[in-house]
């Protein structure tokens, strides 16, 4: 383990949001200010031990103080899109080198192993993090017993040991056999001798005690704290994972993920533009689960507090952001939102879909699912509010292709940009989720599907239908009635067509609408699923369409199976169109099944002349 993260504690204004209640009004977890000179002295206090806990929390995202900015970013673009055939790194062939090693499957080289390293750092940090609270915690509790309650002590130890869970859950999606940490460890070189099926049992373990210990609403009110609610539907996404190597998981999944939705907190936001947006008043939804949630404008001088992991992934030069291009959408994923007549998913019919080896622009009417235009930029299409996209706003578009990501990136009217550091443009206070409710609808889903027979089918496809109707409610309307955009598209002037959303029209199974630059069309599955294996497919697709540049593809395509075939397609397509691609290594498997174990943290490890880590097969 790195050395730099044992024990380390942050304190400062309080960062982060980690789940939602819709119901609590939010206090003062996440508006503490700066606490001053921090001692152990001072640590032993009610005040110290919930700092203690804000700490743990602020590893969901990269921390200047930990680890590198770009690695370890809440979103995992670097780790779950870039590999996945979602995307491009982006930018140019000069900027951040490490993440084309990635792309292109170098992953032994050393600036690769820097970035991998990253990611370790983060997760560790807050795997300490999370256990100084309990150690804090058991000390101020046995020295003055009346400090804290009873409740808000298990409330504290519930969150910690749900913060403990995730992060070791992170750190087993990247490496699957890793060391696991307790609050009572004192030797730090701990070895990865367990199966990653022992690893998920530790996980459940410590979701299982946080079920226990939490409260079914957020402590204090305050909508940045995990709850019991969190703890189990994150349970259901840890099992589904699990049920890759363990398939008795999946029944254990269906129980867990039932309960959530039949009984749980959550529901789906109204439409699909609500989940990634910058206005506050989305902040906080019924479909997060967790998710880290940045500040702005809060008085921090270099804007550290902000999105930080993410400022890379906007547009570059020419646009009103300035900087930096990574993160592209790739030509794959563009053409994957095509539909049929229907409305149903083009893919569904083969490989047809991937042919267009062009810009898909405005004004190609070609029918597309509308989460397209939410997710990726496109030419003559309107990028939020913000006017249209353009060629211009890419940086080098013969290297990385015409699109932009758009999920991360607020609204012109959501004064949500940062207003200090480098390019504040880029910088800003869009929530960044982590595990949000549509995600588990769609491992719900596959747990009913791998649950079989025609009533698993049947609840499979009602969930899938649940996604797709929500993906109906809004389009990507008009934005700005700026003067490019009504120079290009005449319907948009005029206050009546100057809207952000419009919403598909059409009958109960099939929704169709044509803007100026794209016929959106979105359809219902009316007939059954005719077998497990059709459903899969739904399911699978479905999950790619709605979790698209989330950072979660890569892992998906891992845990199912045939990862090494889908890449290998995707990237004998797609090196006809992005030429660096010609130089990507052959994902083989096992030896792709996880990511290398940093180099330095295996000499970290050793005792004497043994390293009691052990490195990943094929590393």
């Amino acid at each position: 383990m790195n050395k730099r993260i044992r024990n380390r504690l942050v304190y400062g204004t309080a960062l982060v949001l980690a789940t939602a209640a819709v119901t609590y009004a939010c206090k003062d977890f996440l508006n503490t200010p700066p606490q001053g000179t921090v001692n152990e002295q001072t640590l032993a206090t009610k005040s110290g031990v919930e700092g203690s806990l804000i700490a743990a929390y602020r590893s969901l995202d990269c921390s200047s103080s930990s680890a590198g900015s770009w690695g370890c970013a809440a979103s995992n673009w670097v780790w779950g899109s870039v590999p996945s055939g979602d995307a491009y790194k982006g930018s140019n062939a000069g900027d951040q080198q490490p993440i084309n090693d990635i792309e292109t499957y170098i992953w032994s080289v050393g600036e690769a192993d820097n970035y991998i390293n990253q990611k370790w750092s983060q997760v560790y940090e807050g795997v300490s993090r999370a256990n100084a609270t309990m150690r804090l915690l058991a000390k101020v509790r046995a020295e003055t017993p009346a400090a804290i309650s009873t409740v808000d002590a298990n409330g504290i130890k519930g969150e910690a040991l749900f913060l403990r869970a995730h992060y070791h859950f992170e750190a087993y999606r990247m490496w699957g056999r890793i060391p696991y940490y307790y609050e009572t460890d004192t030797d730090f070189r701990k070895a990865n001798d367990i199966s990653t099926d022992s690893v998920v049992k530790l996980i459940i373990a410590d979701l299982n005690a946080a079920i226990a210990l939490l409260p079914a609403t957020p402590r204090n009110g305050d909508k940045g704290r995990a709850t019991s609610w969190t703890a189990r539907a994150y349970k259901g996404r840890v099992q589904v994972y699990g049920a890759a190597t363990t398939p008795a998981l999946w029944d254990s999944a269906l129980v867990t993920l039932r309960a959530v939705r039949t009984s749980g907190p959550y529901a789906l936001e109204t439409s699909f533009d609500h989940v990634w947006t910058g206005f506050t008043k989305y902040r906080n939804g019924p479909e997060t689960i967790l998710a880290f949630q940045a500040s702005a404008k809060d008085g921090e001088p270099s804007g550290w507090n902000s999105n930080w992991g993410e400022r890379l992934n906007f547009p570059h030069s020419g646009s009103h952001f300035g900087c930096c291009g990574f993160h592209q959408p790739s030509y794959n994923l563009v053409n994957f939102f095509q539909v049929d007549a229907n409305g149903l998913p083009a893919a569904l019919a083969g490989s047809a879909w991937n042919s267009l080896d062009t810009s898909f622009t405005g004004g190609i009417l070609t029918p597309v699912d509308p989460r397209l235009d939410w997710t990726v930029g496109r030419d003559k299409v309107p990028y939020k509010d913000w006017t249209l996209h353009n060629r211009s706003w890419i940086r080098d578009a013969s290297y990385s292709g015409p699109y932009s990501t758009k999920k991360n990136v607020h609204e012109k009217a959501a004064d949500a940009e940062t207003n200090v550091g480098w390019q504040t443009t880029q910088l800003n206070d869009v929530t960044m989720h982590i595990f949000r409710y549509a995600d588990l609808l769609l491992l719900l889903a596959e747990a009913e599907v791998e649950a079989g027979g025609a009533a698993g089918l049947a609840n499979a496809q009602t969930i899938v239908n649940q996604i797709r109707a929500r993906a109906a409610k809004g389009v990507q309307g008009c934005g700005s009635a700026d003067s490019v955009t009504v120079a290009a598209w005449p319907a948009c002037a005029g206050a009546g067509r100057a809207r952000m959303v419009d919403t598909l029209a059409g009958g109960p199974t099939l929704f169709s609408l044509a803007e100026p630059w794209a016929v959106y069309r979105i359809g219902l599955y009316t007939t059954p699923f005719a077998s497990q294996a059709e459903a899969r497919t739904a399911v699978r697709l479905e999950r790619r369409l709605e979790l698209a540049m989330e950072g979660q593809r890569f892992f998906d395509l891992r845990r199912w199976g045939g990862a090494d075939t889908t890449i290998a397609n995707y990237v004998a397509k797609e090196k006809t169109r992005i030429p660096y691609l010609r130089l990507a290594t052959p994902f083989t498997l096992p030896k792709y099944r996880y990511y290398p174990i940093p180099s330095v943290q295996i000499e970290l490890s050793r005792v004497g002349t043994q390293e009691r880590l052990t490195q990943n097969p094929g590393w």
